[in-house]
């Protein structure tokens, strides 16, 4: 798991499962289409990236495609962090 990917998955235990095991939330695990996210949980999710990373997430990139899991967010994240 690379940084991005542990901070965002200290957040999303957090602020949305603050009762579940770290060990439950994997790099594979679906977040939107799993129901862990709803749609102003996303909204949280993704004013939380924009504000940690220094990023911008485009309306077309704040849904399952780009957020459904760790790793997508990391890909997400990442690949905007090295274009700056």
């Amino acid at each position: 798991m690379n940084s991005t990917q542990s901070i965002v998955k200290t957040y999303i235990l957090e602020e949305f499962l603050p009762s579940a095991s770290p060990s439950e939330l994997t790099e594979s695990t679906p977040l939107i289409s799993g129901g862990i996210l709803d749609s102003l949980a996303t909204i949280r999710l993704v004013a939380f990236l924009e504000e940690r990373f220094d990023v911008t997430i485009a309306p077309h990139e704040a849904g399952i495609d780009y957020l459904d899991t760790l790793d997508q967010i990391a890909a997400l994240v990442d690949g905007k962090r090295g274009s700056k």
